[in-house]
């Protein structure tokens, strides 16, 4: 999916931006109360993250980014142009990492499991604020944020090998209001 910053083109590809220029805004966007707030929760929660746990990198596949069990966070640069989506993937991907540290089980080839994360991340970081929904150009006055969370859950769960669609739906159903009501570390929904 990814290559290591450094074995990277140091040009911009598809419109997005280069390695390096990702990397600073990463660095900007940990200095953003809600990652600051998320990172806290995460080490007060046993997972320490060091200074490589979110890098910028030059991605294959036609993703933001992602959360590598073991390994960390990466965000890709050739797809993002500004710091806020940048600051958008960093957070929701901090969600998934919280998520497999607060659970031991947590088992990402459980359609399930990657569900109840998707759902919580596409949920509690902002994704779906109606703001950036119209920017996608999807308008609906009322429910707009559960529609975009249900069908960003379903791109990323029928992505995972392990999930068939149908699988991915009837998992995404099984644990919705669970997991949508699921609110930690936040008191609430940001």
């Amino acid at each position: 999916m990814a290559n290591e910053p450094g074995s990277t083109p140091s040009s911009s590809v598809n419109g997005g931006m280069t390695v390096d220029e990702c990397h600073t805004m990463i660095q900007r966007s940990l200095r953003t109360p809600m990652v600051k707030f998320l990172k806290e929760h995460l080490e007060k929660s046993g997972c320490n993250i060091g200074g490589n746990f979110i890098k910028a990198v030059h991605c294959d596949k036609k993703v933001s980014g992602g959360y590598v069990r073991g390994e960390g966070i990466v965000v890709c640069s050739n797809h993002l142009k500004i710091q806020d989506e940048v600051n958008q993937v960093v957070i929701h991907e901090l969600i998934h990492a919280y998520d497999e540290c607060r659970a031991a089980n947590l088992d990402w080839s459980d359609c399930a499991h990657h569900a109840c994360s998707e759902i919580r991340a596409g949920h509690l970081s902002g994704d779906c604020h109606y703001k950036r929904e119209l920017l996608r150009g999807f308008v609906k006055i009322r429910g707009h944020e559960q529609d975009c969370v249900r069908r960003r859950v379903m791109k990323s769960v029928t992505a995972n090998p392990y999930c068939s669609e149908s699988a991915a739906k009837d998992a995404m159903e099984a644990v919705w209001d669970v997991c949508y009501n699921d609110t930690k570390p936040f008191d609430r929904a940001p």
